[in-house]
């Protein structure tokens, strides 16, 4: 299987813009608040030393963008990736203040990112990297201003240096600073699994939807990071077959259904997911196209375009990643009537957690993991009913529902708080 790819790059922030245009224009939104929405608040963008282990100097490019914070501090990711930009940051930050209003979280939207391959550093270098654009962008992230979180090639230890540093800048600790950190110093059970398993949640709320049973249907996942993984294994309790998996390495398929609890220890013992036991290997580039009903892009941006959204067979495609899915292929694949849970409803569980994190850390309290999944289920489920109820009542596709609510919402409370001075 093969798919031809676009010869010319998709601008992610142009995408974003796209997406909140159409949304504005169905709202009749005013042109001042229009013109403050449609662009990022702040933009920094820092040039930081890091010493290697050989003892040369390399200059790395960081992002942070507060986006919007109407609503309340910024809150979104940071990723270490060779491919990061700022018009990424920029749409990643604008697509954070819109999940964060959809499941009705006191956020607004931010994002961060330094241009670099973090598998080709040592774990000191990593560590210096992370301690000295932590020192950079100390200038405005905080408890109360702007939390980072894990993103693409981060985790809790990622969060733990930056906590660090920014309480060492403190002169006390400050577990309030960022969210998805280690359980032992102030991070919530439940965290890591929270994305992947609020997928599931919206999946099954799609599937109550169309009358459907999730038992059986065959799923394709795009990437198999935390967010893919999670979410396999908490959906093959509702009985799911998982036929096709990739990751940044490679990407395999078994007709009869990948045993996920295997290619989770497998991918962990070998970091990837290529020559896993019990698979055939399959083209990356092909994975949208498997013949599935159900698929699970969560990976990196602009994955189901209009080169491929007509070769999609499933009927239900669940946006476990950011951005996957160009307004092209939103059209053609709602024409072909595919039922899309966008991304700033479906993987927002991530978040939604990490909300859970912040306050227990800021009350210094601590919940049991029962009570933060059914906090995290009722959140979802509520924000999935929004959203469908919106969907039919102005009979429009899912994304453009989540959408209308989120842009609303934000500029609703932009107007309210007026224009400084």
């Amino acid at each position: 299987m093969t798919t031809e790819r676009t010869s010319t790059p998709i601008n992610p922030w142009a995408v974003a813009q796209q997406q909140f245009d159409l949304a504005a224009d169905r709202l009749g939104l005013d042109r001042g608040l229009r013109k403050i929405l449609r662009e990022p608040e702040r933009q920094l963008i820092v040039e930081f030393p890091v010493k290697m282990d050989d003892g040369n100097i390399e200059v790395f490019t960081g992002y942070r963008v507060q986006h919007n914070m109407s609503r309340g501090p910024a809150k979104g990711g940071i990723r270490y990736h060779q491919d990061v930009s700022l018009d990424e940051v920029k749409a990643l930050a604008m697509w954070m203040t819109w999940k964060c209003a959809v499941v009705g979280i006191p956020y607004g939207g931010g994002k961060g990112g330094v241009i670099v391959d973090p598998s080709k550093l040592s774990r000191r270098e990593v560590e210096g990297l992370t301690r000295r654009y932590t020192t950079e962008i100390s200038l405005i992230i905080g408890p109360e201003s702007d939390i980072p979180a894990p993103d693409v090639n981060t985790n809790a230890q990622t969060m733990a240096w930056i906590m660090d540093t920014y309480s060492m800048h403190a002169g006390h600790t400050v577990p309030g600073c960022v969210t998805g950190k280690p359980v032992s110093l102030g991070g919530s059970l439940g965290r890591r699994e929270a994305t992947g398993r609020g997928v599931t949640f919206t999946l099954e709320a799609a599937a109550e939807a169309l009358g459907e049973k999730l038992e059986g249907q065959r799923v394709a996942i795009q990437g198999f990071g935390n967010v893919a993984s999670y979410f396999a294994d908490s959906a093959r309790l509702d009985g799911v077959k998982v036929v096709a998996i990739s990751d940044a390495y490679g990407a395999v398929a078994n007709e009869t259904g990948i045993d996920i609890p295997a290619a989770m220890k497998y991918a962990a013992a070998k970091h990837t997911i290529k020559g896993l036991p019990g698979t055939r290997p399959i083209d990356p580039a092909g994975l949208v196209e498997t013949d599935c009903e159900i698929l699970v892009p969560a990976a990196l941006e602009n994955q189901i375009t209009v080169e491929n959204a007509g070769r999609v067979t499933a009927h239900i495609v669940a946006e476990g990643a950011n951005g996957p899915t160009t307004p092209e292929a939103d059209r053609i694949l709602h024409e072909r009537g595919v039922f899309l849970i966008p991304d700033v409803l479906c993987n927002a569980g991530g978040v939604t957690v990490s909300y859970f994190e912040w306050v227990q850390a800021l009350n210094r309290d601590r919940w049991d993991e029962a009570t933060v999944n059914a906090k995290l289920r009722a959140i979802m489920l509520t924000a999935f009913d929004e959203v469908l109820t919106m969907s039919r009542v102005e009979d429009v596709d899912m994304r453009t529902a989540a959408y209308l609510l989120a842009v609303q919402r934000v500029a609703d409370a932009t107007a309210e708080r007026g224009i400084y001075p």
